[in-house]
């Protein structure tokens, strides 16, 4: 591969990553289009088949960089509080955050869940990524919640699968009644003790 090739690759990767995401949230995973996309992102069918072979890779693209930002931006939080000043609802308030763009990964995610559970073989794949981002929420959430004097007493990929279930769907009602429910109030008011309800003072 030419090294001019080789230096412009990311961009280019980027750039489809970012006019997918727009594309999947404004029409949706299975009316999207790879000439939309690659329309949108100002490339042709060429570069796309040289970064991703189907619509399904592109979106666990998607996925993996989007699991990746929140894990780092949740442990950015936690990392900028004091040694021996975390606690419950600090971990809490971490975890409850949600980013103005967040709606529309939701879109995405969502409709490829739908997908998903019609089509096994894409039901496979995503569990795949799925399980890597539960074992990284399960392993911050093990060492926030030590920072804090505490231990989980239930298993940590459970933990992870519930609060990753009460995130969705606390996020489908508030997207559904903004005025009534903004994205976050929930997790605010109840993680801390859901959380002190799953673990226990660590030993002195």
């Amino acid at each position: 591969m030419p090294k001019g090739e080789t230096r412009r690759r990311p961009r280019t990767r980027a750039a489809l990553l970012d006019a997918a995401l727009e594309t999947f949230a404004e029409l949706g995973f299975r009316a999207a289009t790879i000439e939309q996309i690659c329309e949108r992102a100002g490339y042709t069918r060429g570069a796309f088949y040289s970064n991703f072979s189907s619509k399904e890779e592109l979106f666990l693209a998607l996925f993996d960089q989007h699991s990746e930002r929140i894990v780092a931006r949740i442990r950015e939080r936690i990392d900028a509080v004091a040694d021996g000043a975390l606690t419950l609802d600090g971990v809490a308030e971490a975890l409850a955050e949600v980013e103005p763009a967040e709606r529309a990964w939701y879109l995405v995610t969502m409709e490829f869940t739908l997908h998903a559970i019609r089509d096994p073989q894409a039901a496979w794949v995503l569990a795949r990524h799925d399980a890597r981002l539960r074992a990284e929420i399960a392993r911050g959430l093990t060492e926030y919640l030590a920072r804090a004097g505490r231990t989980l007493t239930a298993d940590p990929d459970e933990v992870a699968r519930l609060l990753i279930a009460l995130r969705e769907g606390a996020l489908a009602q508030a997207y559904v009644e903004p005025e009534q429910l903004p994205p976050g109030r929930l997790e605010r008011q109840f993680l801390a003790p859901l959380l002190a309800a799953l673990s226990t003072e660590r030993p002195l």
